[in-house]
């Protein structure tokens, strides 16, 4: 039984309206005027308006205006006795749910009542399931239960349903870009696009064009008129991967789209306006860039809106065995491979890791042995680098007094052959330093294949072999 609110000049209309929906199960308040059916609506709650089309001081399509401008999302079927295609056509693209002449038969405001009543119970019914689903989109691969991740996913959710602008940083493996989606699936621009712009992978000839897009003619190669990233974008979620990496002349003209979210095609002149909500990331400290001067201060703090700190797998050890056999699952289906668990030794084995690159060198790691593994259950030897590898290590001469033979350098500092005799330590630089050389042993110095082995990306590794360390005074 449904609640309905019959508006109508004509008080005999009103009552016959109302016998009607009485047979049919329905309970009616009746209506005189836009007015009041407004005064009613801001009352109580209705199921569905049945409106007549013209009325003094206001007509049926007033009172569709007046609902979606105060925010009443109920339907209406609108009801006139000047029964035209031009009457309902207005009617229909103002906003009714169904259209019907007058004199109303039994029988056709049935039929007419019912179907309205059956559109709003699906209408509620997908925006439920869409909830839920947001919900679970959201949340996708986003596994842990740590304090840390906690703390991470209460912001989301806490920022996610507003337009403010969000700066992720962490380090790479963390799942930056995971979480930048999820900021998006649980928003209102849920159903708009979602675009995302690596800054880093970009050449940096073809960053402006990507973001604003061009007109043609205005380089050589552009044949067409090319829409750019804020664009395509519009109405949803920009995300600017690895934004640190960005020209400081660029970073120019994203402050004024931020600012006043309109821009030019590169070759064009007429402005542009988009509604693009704005996500960054970096694996960088952003701060310490600006005040060193690589980058532009009055952007950091436009892009600083929001800002989530992603925490390393290191500070959330916790959540290792909930990511270990979920990658394992996946990692199974996707090989076709049997896997019917992971011993609590074989976790714990991964708990006492460093990861320096993050969840997705877990992910390579449970993906690696699992082919290793061919089914079966995955013991603490299955996460042992295999024998072949071991064997394609490089013979490195032995050092004296059984010390850690010097290899090579990271930074300046030096690394060891993970094959030679080596003293305990929990220090971490020496920690990483020995893991890379040990990927780069088993790939011949390939860095592309170390750096999928190490579950980083090729730029990390290269910047952790060239960056500098300051020295320690001893």
């Amino acid at each position: 039984m449904a609640t309905i609110l019959c508006v109508d000049d004509e008080p005999s209309v009103g009552v016959v309206l109302e016998a009607a929906l009485a047979k049919l199960g329905h309970t009616s308040i009746l209506a005189g005027s836009v007015d009041d059916a407004m005064k009613a609506v801001s009352r109580q709650q209705f199921d569905l308006i049945i409106s007549d089309y013209r009325m003094p001081n206001a007509t049926g399509l007033d009172l569709l205006g007046l609902l979606e401008k105060e925010g009443h999302q109920i339907p209406v079927i609108i009801m006139t006795g000047y029964s035209s295609v031009e009457h309902a056509v207005m009617s229909l693209r103002s906003g009714a749910i169904d259209y019907l002449t007058k004199p109303v038969r039994q029988e056709t405001l049935r039929i007419a009542v019912t179907q309205a009543l059956e559109v709003i119970r699906l209408r509620k019914e997908n925006e439920t399931f869409r909830q839920e689903l947001s919900g679970l989109r959201g949340r996708r691969q986003i596994l842990g239960e740590s304090e840390p991740m906690r703390r991470v996913l209460e912001i989301v959710s806490t920022v996610a349903p507003t337009k403010a602008t969000v700066l992720l940083q962490g380090e790479s493996g963390t799942g930056k870009e995971l979480i930048a989606r999820a900021i998006h699936e649980q928003s209102p621009r849920r159903d708009r696009p979602f675009i995302t712009i690596n800054c880093a992978a970009m050449p940096e000839g073809l960053v402006e064009s990507a973001l604003f897009g061009h007109e043609k003619g205005a380089f050589t190669g552009a044949t067409a008129r090319t829409q750019g990233a804020f664009e395509r974008a519009h109405g949803g979620t920009l995300l600017l991967d690895e934004i640190s990496e960005m020209r400081l002349d660029l970073q120019a003209k994203l402050l004024r789209v931020i600012q006043e979210q309109e821009f030019e095609r590169v070759g064009g002149q007429q402005s542009i306006r988009v509604d693009v909500r704005l996500v960054a990331t970096t694996n960088r400290d952003l701060k310490a860039e600006a005040d060193a001067g690589k980058f532009r201060q009055d952007l950091y703090y436009r892009l600083n809106v929001v800002p989530i700190h992603l925490p390393p797998l290191r500070e959330r050890l916790d959540d290792i065995p909930v990511l270990v056999h979920n990658f394992v699952g996946r990692a199974a289906q996707q090989l076709g491979i049997e896997v019917t668990g992971v011993t609590p030794e074989a976790v714990a084995t991964l708990q006492q890791r460093t990861w320096p690159g993050n969840i997705r060198e877990l992910a390579n790691v449970v993906e690696r042995a699992v082919i290793l593994s061919r089914g079966g259950v995955l013991r603490p030897d299955a996460f042992v680098e295999d024998a072949a590898l071991t064997r394609a290590r490089p013979a490195v001469p032995a050092s004296p007094a059984g010390t850690p033979t010097p290899v090579a350098s990271i930074g300046g500092a030096p690394m060891v052959d993970p094959a030679a005799p080596t003293a305990a330590t929990l220090n971490l630089e020496e920690l990483e330093a020995i893991t890379i050389q040990r990927a780069l042993a088993a790939t011949g110095g390939n860095r592309t294949k170390a750096s999928k082995l190490l579950g980083i990306s090729e730029r990390t590794l290269r910047n952790k072999l060239n960056t500098p360390k300051a020295p320690t005074a001893s």
